[in-house]
């Protein structure tokens, strides 16, 4: 039989008397027995997927981080969506932006914008979408089916409350569709009288021959990006890969893919602009918040985790398990910007330095104005 943890640190805490999780508990030693560092009351930016709402549907299924699960998301909500083969999300527009990053299988992704240019792709793993507030557009599993997330620039952002094309028809007067497009107010007879949201299709046509039946005047493929093809920046303890409006356009939500190697570290940093959101994709880490005044607290991560980062926030992503680790950042920006604490250090004068924190020539003598984001442990 394992022994439980207990809290105990020294002369601190005492032991669990009463019932206890421990799947959960072995998930979060940090947050059970918190590192002596941590202190003050930094609100929760931690929220498992798993126990997240999952929205079964015809064929699929949606669950979703919004402000109502985890407080402190003010900028970011973030989706986690599964369509099989053929299983489509309704034709449908948001208020607020879409970016997306496809974790598994292949999908076709329809947009058409205010230029009445039409979009039809197809992604695979490691590929991004950016639908813009406002324009019309769709999802659909290819024959292998997809598994993707959606980050939409509004914590506030629900899933449940986007416009849909099935809904806009429900809820027209006959006469009106019957006048706007030409036809008798019989045509509509059979249309849904309430949403699809999520239901089963025949597995599409090759794309080529669905271009080609659709005759659209024009074509653009700048909604989507291959970043499944760019190749990463590589460091000692892992790579980062950089999509932002630098290479991506359009996009108005930057984001950054780590990859850390056992014992690699995200070194410390944080970003004077925009808010984040991660989303861990394999492995395990841990990564300590710090704000004013004297608030830090210290957080474990899971494949399937969502964390979240305020802007100006320091913190570091830091590989605890035996195998690598991949996370996806998006920030509420269009560019991507970070402030590295070690730069920052080695670009002040050192009497300065040593002034402040009281250090000798081992840390002064280490320190480094070059980027290395990814540190080896």
């Amino acid at each position: 039989m394992t022994t439980l943890k207990q809290p105990i640190v020294g002369t601190e805490g005492a032991d669990i008397v009463g019932p206890r999780n421990p799947d959960v508990e072995a998930q979060n030693p940090d947050i059970l027995i918190p590192p002596v560092t941590d202190h003050g009351g930094l609100p929760n930016l931690k929220f498992p997927f798993a126990m997240a709402h999952n929205r079964l549907e015809d064929g699929g299924w949606a669950r979703e981080v919004t402000r109502r699960e985890m407080g402190a998301l003010e900028e970011l909500a973030i989706v986690n969506m599964r369509l099989p083969a053929g299983v489509v999300r309704e034709m449908h527009w948001h208020k607020e932006a879409e970016w997306a990053y496809v974790l598994q299988g292949r999908v076709r992704f329809y947009l058409v914008d205010d230029q009445r240019q039409t979009l039809v792709e197809d992604l695979g793993p490691g590929d991004l979408w950016l639908a813009p507030a406002g324009f019309p557009h769709a999802i659909q599993g290819l024959e292998e089916g997809t598994e993707f997330i959606l980050v939409f620039n509004d914590g506030n952002f629900s899933e449940n409350q986007t416009l849909l094309v099935t809904e806009l028809f429900a809820h027209t007067p006959r006469e009106v569709l019957a006048k706007n497009f030409g036809v008798p107010a019989e045509a509509f007879a059979g249309i849904p009288a309430q949403e699809k949201y999520i239901f089963r299709q025949p597995v599409p046509a090759p794309i080529e021959q669905v271009r080609a039946e659709m005759g659209a005047v024009t074509f653009t493929d700048k909604y989507v990006f291959r970043a499944s093809q760019l190749t990463p920046s590589r460091f000692p303890g892992g790579a980062t890969t950089v999509v932002d409006a630098k290479n991506f356009e359009v996009t108005n939500l930057a984001a950054l893919f780590i990859d850390l190697e056992p014992g690699g570290m995200r070194e410390i940093h944080w970003h004077p602009d925009a808010d984040e959101i991660q989303y861990y994709i394999s492995g395990r880490a841990r990564m300590t918040v710090f704000d004013a005044v004297n608030n830090a607290r210290t957080f474990d991560f899971v494949a399937g985790d969502v964390g979240y980062v305020p802007k100006t926030l320091a913190h570091y992503i830091e590989n605890t398990g035996e195998g690598p680790v991949r996370v996806l950042n998006v920030f509420h920006t269009a560019q991507y910007r970070d402030v590295s604490l070690n730069n920052w250090l080695a670009l002040t004068p050192k009497d300065l330095v040593r002034g402040h924190l009281d250090v000798g020539d081992p840390l002064l003598s280490s320190l480094s104005s070059a980027r290395q984001p990814i540190v080896k442990g």
